[in-house]
């Protein structure tokens, strides 16, 4: 009995004697600049204590600005939890077997060249020792700093936002965890969970999962899982974050996504497009600049179903063809690649039973649409139209159908077009606008959209005189 209280008193003092000593004002400036320098970061510790089980505790972390004139700190973080070999205290090396951060916030700017770097330590300009006057004794070697030596970390709770060099936000990601072995001071290698991601404040993704490989020249997340819009992705990302304006690769598949939901999400009209998309992604650019992006992709709709688009609806409820106000997608894809600020849609194909529309040409990265589409129908809806309008359906190579090229400018937000115009013909066209809920147009037609439907607009100087009612045969699509 007698011995074992003697054990006990004596672990006890020793782990005060301890405690005293990490707590100690020169042990922990020495951590601190420590850690300091082996993250090449300022660091800031509060408070540092120590426990029997649970190592070395730093209380109330925060690394400084990343990028000059940021009001907010790079890193503030609860707690920051070291295991600590504690006879390595007492030597050169300092070894931590685990590090464990809680509750970390993150904001990381840009700086001017479009890198997301880590804030720079300020050096720490060397002691020049007096000098010995003749005869003098040498003073006595100075210790050598402490080494860490990290095996492994840990991080629970995270919420990181990156910013671009205006200070907007250019993603977000909240409930992250992962954990890592070390193998260099900044090379690590473990995996990755992020409760709800966000890029742009546009495009959500909840749910993401994959490992995780970072080092000096790279960020890479080679096999992402994830959910979107109650659909799954799979995908991989790297990031090369220290070269300018920071390049990025990104390949993604998605399958099963709810086509509303992303169009709501991205700020488009809900209840616009049914439907579940299917589609594939290859892409590269430069986070520093939106308008760098290059790639292609494809996008398949299932179980389409395309309504409230006010033109359409229009149309069909003056020329009493119900299909036009809701239409079933039996085909629905894109096709298109991409260019700095630019989408190049190849082939858009929206097939309904008795109808297709068609389209292909640009639209900017602002919204700005320039299309060639071409309405064709079969000879069944053909034969409902009231004859101007049937004639400016012509035949096309695809036996059973009848086609009628037109032309989509505008945004994506406010389409217009000159459908009406080139079906129903110049001698019409202010009857059927008036039908819509517009103006009888004068000498100078106004270029301002109808409230009841898409725009009509001009037809570019491809398109034929309308004055004679005549149009080109369209091309079949």
């Amino acid at each position: 009995m007698c011995l074992g209280g003697v054990v006990v008193a004596s672990f006890a003092i020793a782990w005060v004697g301890l405690n005293l000593y990490v707590q100690s004002q020169g042990t922990q400036a020495r951590i601190q600049q420590e850690l300091s320098q082996r993250i090449g970061a300022p660091l800031q510790i509060r408070s540092i204590s120590a426990t029997p089980w649970g190592g070395l505790t730093l209380s109330g972390i925060r690394i400084g600005r990343a990028a000059p004139g940021n009001a907010n700190d790079f890193l503030d973080a609860k707690s920051f939890h070291l295991h600590v070999r504690l006879v390595s205290l007492l030597s050169k090396s300092l070894v931590i077997s685990k590090v464990a951060l809680f509750d970390p916030t993150v904001v990381w700017p840009q700086d001017p060249d479009g890198r997301w770097r880590l804030p720079e330590a300020s050096p720490t300009p060397p002691r020049q020792a007096p000098a010995a006057p003749p005869g003098a004794v040498k003073p006595p070697k100075v210790r050598a700093h402490l080494v860490p030596e990290v095996r492994r970390v840990k991080l629970t709770g995270g919420n990181f936002k990156f910013l671009d060099r205006s200070g907007k936000l250019t993603a977000a990601f909240s409930g992250v965890s992962f954990h890592a072995g070390v193998q260099s001071p900044l090379a690590l290698n473990g995996s990755a969970k992020i409760t709800k991601a966000s890029l742009r404040d546009r495009f959500f993704v909840d749910e993401l999962r994959s490992p995780l490989h970072y080092d000096a020249s790279a960020l890479e997340l080679p096999k992402i899982s994830a959910r979107i819009g109650h659909g799954d992705i799979t995908a991989r990302f790297s990031i090369q974050p220290e070269k300018p304006d920071s390049p990025f690769n990104v390949g993604v598949e998605f399958r099963n996504v709810q086509a509303d939901q992303i169009v709501s999400e991205a700020g488009g009209p809900k209840g616009m497009l049914q439907g579940k998309l299917d589609g594939k992604l290859q892409a590269a650019g430069k986070t520093a600049d939106p308008n760098a992006l290059i790639g292609s992709g494809e996008i398949v709709l299932r179980d389409g179903q395309l309504q409230q688009y006010s033109l359409l609806v229009a149309l069909g409820q003056v020329l009493q063809i119900e299909e036009l106000t809701q239409l079933h997608l039996q085909q629905a894809e894109a096709k298109y690649h991409l260019t700095p600020g630019l989408v190049t849609v190849d082939e858009l194909v929206l097939q309904s039973p008795n109808m297709r529309l068609s389209a292909v040409g640009t639209i900017t990265f602002d919204g700005k649409l320039q299309l060639d589409a071409q309405l064709a129908v079969n000879d069944n809806v053909r034969a409902k139209l009231f004859k101007p309008i049937r004639d400016n359906f012509r035949p096309i190579a695809e036996p059973g159908y009848s086609a009628l090229a037109f032309q989509v400018g505008g945004t994506i937000d406010r389409p217009r077009s000159n459908l009406v115009e080139r079906m129903v013909g110049r001698d019409l066209k202010d009857l059927v606008s008036e039908l819509f809920g517009g103006k009888k147009s004068k000498k100078k037609p106004s270029t301002e959209p109808s409230p009841a439907v898409a725009e009509q607009v001009t037809p570019t100087p491809a398109a034929a005189d309308t004055s004679t009612g005549a149009t080109p045969t369209p091309a079949a699509p």
